[in-house]
């Protein structure tokens, strides 16, 4: 199963940063022929994070917050934090948008995991 690691530091008011811009995942195997499970874990070090997640032309999560419990540079497990799991076609892109809106500077961390099916 791929997975993704990723810890960021954004700047105050930075808008669109996502962390799987260039992985070898970022689309989904046109081989998966059933397509792929995605399971995301993330937090942050402040609670001025928003994040929205597409799959392909859809909206699997509308710009919310995110979890402000984080330490930056560790990643977040499943015992603190809900997973955001959710279904990609193959073909779909995958995006995630983090967007800080507070005026700070915080970390995001996180964890994608894509299982095929």
């Amino acid at each position: 199963m791929p997975a993704l690691n990723y810890v960021q530091a954004l700047t105050a008011n930075q808008l669109g940063f996502n962390p799987l811009s260039g992985w070898q995942f970022e689309y989904i195997p046109a081989a998966w022929g059933r397509g792929a499970v995605v399971s995301i874990l993330t937090n942050a070090t402040t609670t001025g994070v928003r994040l929205t997640a597409f799959t392909g032309s859809q909206t699997v999560q509308q710009r919310s917050p995110v979890q402000g419990s984080g330490t930056a540079g560790l990643i977040p497990s499943e015992n603190v934090v809900a997973p955001l799991t959710f279904m990609a076609a193959p073909g779909d892109r995958l995006i995630l948008n983090y967007d800080e809106g507070s005026g700070g500077a915080p970390t995001v961390n996180g964890m994608i995991r894509v299982e095929p099916l």
